[in-house]
């Protein structure tokens, strides 16, 4: 039995446990802000349930990262009925936060009146791309709400270590960066393929840079979407000393045709990994680009030793 001072003795008592001190103390779980703006993916491309699912799996590990947060899924060629387009979504946003704003005046609170934006959309794009980007800048500018557009992901580290797992799992490269065992089948040349032209092949350029440090072998990149790109940058791979190609694809996926891929993958004769997809980095980066617009605490995006 329990007395008024605590419990009674010969029982066990639960201590909160201290908190750890110094620098490697860890760091207090970070929430979205009360009243924050949403987050919007801006997907690229014709809608699909592939794409969808990717969307949503994105969009989760943005909200597991950062509990609280309002993101949503806007399709730049959306259709309003199964995929809802970006800038419907953009309006809906607002529309909501008129309303709750003044159905809390009605209610006698007092509150200011929103300011800031009601959204920070963040597209879903690895790499610049000129044409993909103006739509998505024409859908917020047609949405007439106050939502404020962010950078593509990359380049960035993140990107490079997702592109290495994807060539470790296509068999293309090794798992680990220490080379500790081999794979029979792993490259020494790598083509980079983008979308975009060449702003695209020069940002790609730096994260093949990384990757190539990851990797120990020769990193080039090349535009899909530009004739003979691709042909021509495995001719140099092979005339420079590598005999074993593959193709990385510097794309998230939904910004382009699979056919486009395989195209080019024959193109080049050389094997193919998937797209960067949904990888774990792809949802953080996401979210990096949000906090940062806002100015909260960033995420760690730091991509760890292997």
């Amino acid at each position: 039995m329990s007395s008024p001072t605590g419990p009674a003795s010969g029982l066990p008592v639960r201590m909160p446990r201290p908190r750890q001190p110094g620098r490697h103390r860890r760091p207090e779980p970070v929430a979205a802000p009360e009243g924050a703006p949403a987050l919007v993916l801006a997907v690229p491309g014709t809608p699909s349930t592939a794409t969808r699912s990717l969307a949503e799996e994105v969009v989760s590990i943005a909200r597991s990262e950062l509990p609280g947060l309002d993101a949503r899924i806007g399709y730049v060629d959306g259709d309003d009925a199964e995929y809802p387009r970006l800038q419907s979504v953009l309006a809906h946003a607002a529309q909501e936060r008129t309303a709750r704003y003044e159905q809390a005046v009605a209610a006698g609170a007092d509150v200011a009146a929103p300011e800031g934006p009601v959204a920070v959309v963040v597209p879903l794009l690895a790499g610049p791309d000129s044409a993909l980007l103006r739509s998505i800048r024409q859908a917020v500018m047609d949405s007439r709400a106050a939502a404020e557009l962010t950078d593509v992901l990359g380049p960035h580290p993140l990107l490079a270590e997702a592109l290495h797992v994807r060539l470790s799992e296509a068999g293309l490269a090794r798992a680990d960066r220490a080379r500790l065992f081999t794979v029979a089948t792993a490259a020494d040349g790598i083509i980079l393929a983008s979308v975009g032209g060449t702003e695209a092949v020069q940002a790609a350029g730096i994260t093949g840079m990384l990757l190539a440090a990851r990797l120990a072998v020769p990193v080039m990149a090349a535009a899909l979407d530009e004739e003979g790109s691709i042909a021509a940058t495995a001719e140099q791979l092979r005339s420079s000393g590598s005999a074993q190609l593959a193709l990385a694809p510097y794309l998230i996926g939904p910004e382009i045709e699979p056919e486009l891929l395989e195209a080019a993958a024959k193109e080049a004769g050389c094997p193919a990994a998937e797209a960067l997809g949904a990888y774990p980095a792809i949802g953080k980066l996401v979210l990096s680009k949000y906090t940062t617009a806002l100015g909260i605490a960033p995420q760690p995006t730091s991509a760890p030793v292997r």
